[in-house]
């Protein structure tokens, strides 16, 4: 299980990587939507999403324990994909990114900019996953798994270290979930140091895997996604982090794709910040969410990589 010593060293060690990123506040939305709602605005992160925490650390941890990295590589949607080889880049190491053949151009563009090398498979994480484990054999390079690994769950957990800081009076904290790497770090530091605060995922109602799992009690693999929430299209949890988001999250909602683009659309109008569809999942989730009024509430909005030409079709509801 991860511990909260873990969290916090990461925290230290990814300081020259990722930011400590805002939390926006609009007293129109609180008056509107009937709860104070707040932000945490990774989508203003280094490589616009949450994953610079989880993969810095990853890779820093590795060459802690090692002489030196021959190459990294990893499968990825998208935004950690990034966030790999834009550590690479500065480590100045070969990074292979395997990619789905759907995935938007505007991350394909993004992982480029950093001299990754990207390999195009197949349409689903396991796919992909698959490939990244076979070239990692093949070439000797470290795989760094998108969320099932404790150096990359203590990463993304130091978000929740910041949210306490910033608020300490929060009393809930909702957060997309895909995989369940990003969940499962915030809530088991937020659970060790404040266990009154709720913390409540958020799932697209067509990539459920995490809130089927736990209505089960075990894994379950679905047969497929699907979702604009292009970020959290996993098939299922991971072994690591569902007994983590089994022990210490609170409740899990799954969201429409209408109610997603409204979220978006909100994130907009009352933050002036742009989401993508998978960070605007956590804010239509405490919209959607019956406990909230009158609360004190942060969503995470995780990453901010859309492709600009798909606004417009992502936002008309």
């Amino acid at each position: 299980m991860l511990k909260i010593e873990q969290v916090k060293e990461a925290h230290d060690n990814i300081k020259c990587y990722a930011k400590y990123t805002p939390i926006l506040y609009s007293e129109a939305a609180a008056k509107d939507f009937g709860f104070k709602l707040m932000l945490k605005a990774e989508n203003f992160q280094t490589t616009n999403s949450f994953k610079i925490r989880g993969a810095s650390n990853c890779i820093l941890k590795e060459l802690e324990s090692s002489k030196g990295l021959k190459g990294v590589v990893t499968a990825s949607s998208g935004n950690h994909g990034q966030a790999v080889a834009y550590v690479a880049y500065r480590l100045r190491i070969p990074a292979i990114i395997v990619m789905p053949e759907t995935a938007p151009e505007a991350k394909i563009k993004a992982v480029s900019r950093w001299g990754a090398k990207i390999e195009f498979c197949g349409t689903t994480s396991q796919q992909r996953l698959n490939r990244s484990k076979q070239i990692a054999e093949q070439e000797g390079y470290f795989e760094i798994p998108p969320y099932d690994h404790y150096n990359v769950i203590a990463g993304q957990g130091t978000i929740g270290k910041e949210i306490l800081e910033q608020v300490p009076d929060v009393e809930a904290v909702f957060i997309p979930i895909g995989g369940g790497g990003l969940i499962s770090g915030i809530a088991t530091y937020i659970k060790n140091i404040k266990p009154q605060v709720k913390v409540i995922g958020g799932e697209p109602e067509e990539s459920n895997s995490m809130s089927v799992s736990i209505r089960k009690g075990e894994i379950v693999r679905l047969d497929k996604t699907d979702s604009i929430a292009d970020g959290l299209l996993s098939l299922e949890p991971g072994s690591m982090t569902f007994p983590l988001v089994k022990k210490f999250v609170d409740d899990i909602e799954t969201v429409s794709e209408l109610e997603i683009s409204s979220a978006m659309i909100a994130c907009i109008e009352y933050f002036k910040t742009v989401p993508e569809p998978s960070g605007a999942v956590s804010v239509a989730a405490a919209i959607k969410s019956d406990w909230r009024k009158g609360k004190k509430i942060v969503s995470l909005v995780s990453g901010g990589n859309i492709d600009m030409n798909r606004l417009y079709h992502l936002t008309c509801v």
